[in-house]
């Protein structure tokens, strides 16, 4: 059987299979034997730990007494800023236990971001740690816990898991669009059953030892921590300080035998700096996937040389997700993001909703409520939600063509949005802080190509009136806005312009900054650190 009648038979036999009763915490914590191993943490320290089933049954039991007792109940949301620990996937555990939402921000969010969060989905509960806990003095809203084991110590470890609908809302993410602040989706609890990419991609093993890169407040982050814990396998979990090190990193994954692997694009650039990887850091992999942008050939290739195993690429967004894959059984044609996964209705569509020609640009597109991660809608949107949901189609928004055997290619973003190093920023957002820089009149965000990080966050700024322009104030536009937006999503690139493009409307025309922006970095690339 060839490669193509293989996917051929998968793709047609594939069937989602979702009960009518289902919980995260039941299906993902509970149903494992205590005397299995979970979890190696690792902190930045060197402390290492061993976390069995039965530990981790115990504590997320009584993090759901904990936070019971502070009434927190179904449909409540519980807010979370912290590094990860296993308290931390406790903690996840405990909020689904209780049928309760969970919201989780990363600590690198400043602090409009975690506000506008926070005053947006209005949680009942906000955890996080004492080095966090001074950023939250003062705000209004939910309950502030500051999370130590011996809270957890005090708490019975007996607690039932809530008996919930696979319909039931259980996670809130908050993605950025080209207009307004970042929009809460919700997803039901059956969203997790939809990430056949852990099965069919990553063929998770049970017993092996899985390390996910992504931070616990994404899809990209704690799916790749929920997924291979339903197949079995055992979590390796660094948890760092600062910025991503490639050296700790290969470092971590060498010492502990990592063999199946989810990375960033991102962090497996940073890593080709390191002439002599693979002689440096020997490791065990069998498997390396990589999603959240395009992989470049190249990142491909090098990985292939230093360790002798080929990246395999998928793609998706925190709407739904993966959409499309490539399997470790299927020829990986370079810098492509594989075919449709089975189970997901995946077309290239022009503006009217029709097939475009084989090999011709379209838009990624899913047939509405065809698999588990349908999300349930916007949180509190509900013309938002029918606008973007309601229809036949979902419209990703990113462009691509379908090769002569099925294979996608990724031809870039058809509106605003900017992926940097796997972060959806949108431009509004970015935008807005900038203007509330007393040296600011007008701002535009856009992507800049990137060679490490695919593409960073570029504003042109126009500045107020008796403000020139420098090298100094460039900087202080920068640290404004990482301090108040986040470490991510501020702009890596600031230039002075006397005006900006517009439309007749007055509307700011990105598109024609984004371009110049293509050709010049052409004419000499470069990658800010």
């Amino acid at each position: 059987m060839t490669d193509a009648d293989r996917y051929a038979e998968l793709y047609s036999q594939y069937r989602w299979e979702v009960p009518e009763r289902y919980n995260i915490a039941a299906d993902v914590c509970d149903r494992h034997s205590p005397d299995l191993l979970a979890m190696i943490h690792e902190h930045h320290e060197g402390a290492v730990r061993e976390v069995h089933w039965g530990e981790l049954q115990t504590l997320a039991n009584q993090a759901a007494n904990l936070l019971a007792g502070l009434g927190v109940g179904k449909g409540d949301r519980v807010a979370v800023v912290l590094p990860p620990t296993p308290e931390t996937a406790a903690l996840f555990f405990g909020v689904w236990k209780l049928g309760a939402i969970l919201l989780s921000m990363s600590v690198l969010y400043g602090d409009e971001g975690i506000a506008h969060r926070v005053g947006d989905s209005e949680p009942k509960v906000l955890v996080t740690d004492a080095a966090n806990a001074r950023r939250f003095e003062g705000i209004g809203g939910p309950r502030i816990l500051v999370l130590e084991p011996s809270l957890l110590a005090a708490e019975s470890d007996v607690a039932a898991t809530a008996d919930t609908s696979a319909e039931d809302p259980a996670q809130l993410y908050y993605t950025s669009g080209t207009t307004g602040l970042a929009k809460g989706i919700v997803h039901a609890h059956r969203y997790l059953l939809a990430h056949n990419e852990i099965e069919l991609c990553h063929e998770v093993r049970p017993g092996e030892r899985f390390h996910g890169m992504g931070e616990w407040a994404w899809a990209a982050g704690i799916c790749p921590l929920l997924g291979p814990w339903r197949f079995g396998a055992v979590q390796l979990v660094y948890q760092r300080e600062g910025g991503f090190d490639p050296h700790r990193q290969l470092d971590f994954l060498s010492r502990h035998q990592a063999s199946n692997v989810f990375a960033t694009p991102t962090a497996i650039r940073s890593m080709m700096g390191i002439g002599d990887a693979g002689e440096r850091y020997p490791q065990s992999f069998r498997i390396v996937c990589s999603a959240g942008e395009p992989l470049n050939p190249e990142a491909i290739r090098w990985f292939r040389d230093q360790y002798g195993v080929t990246v395999l690429d998928f793609y998706g967004l925190t709407e739904s997700y993966p959409l499309c894959g490539n399997f470790p059984w299927m020829e990986v044609r370079e810098g492509s993001m594989g075919r449709p996964m089975p189970g997901w209705d995946v077309r290239i569509l022009d503006e009217d909703e029709r097939p475009v020609p084989q090999g011709e640009r379209g838009e990624i597109c899913l047939r509405a409520r065809s698999n588990p991660h349908w999300p349930l809608g916007y949180w509190r949107r509900p013309e938002a939600s029918e606008e973007t949901f309601g229809g036949e189609w979902f419209h990703t928004k990113d462009a691509a063509r379908e090769d002569e055997d099925g294979y996608v290619w990724y031809e870039g973003r058809a509106d605003d949005v900017i992926i940097a190093a796997g972060y959806r920023i949108g431009p509004f957002e970015v935008e807005s802080v900038c203007l509330e820089h007393p040296a600011v009149a007008e701002a535009a965000a856009v992507a800049s190509p990137d060679e490490r990080r695919g593409s960073v966050v570029k504003a042109f700024i126009v500045l107020a009136a008796g403000q020139t322009p420098s090298d100094e104030l460039a900087d202080d536009i920068k640290a404004f806005v990482r301090d108040r937006l986040s470490a991510y999503a501020y702009p890596r690139r600031v230039e002075f312009v006397d005006g900006l493009p517009k439309t007749l409307t007055g509307k700011i025309r990105r598109i024609e900054l984004r371009r110049a922006e293509e050709e010049r970095v052409k004419a000499g690339p470069r990658s800010d650190p």
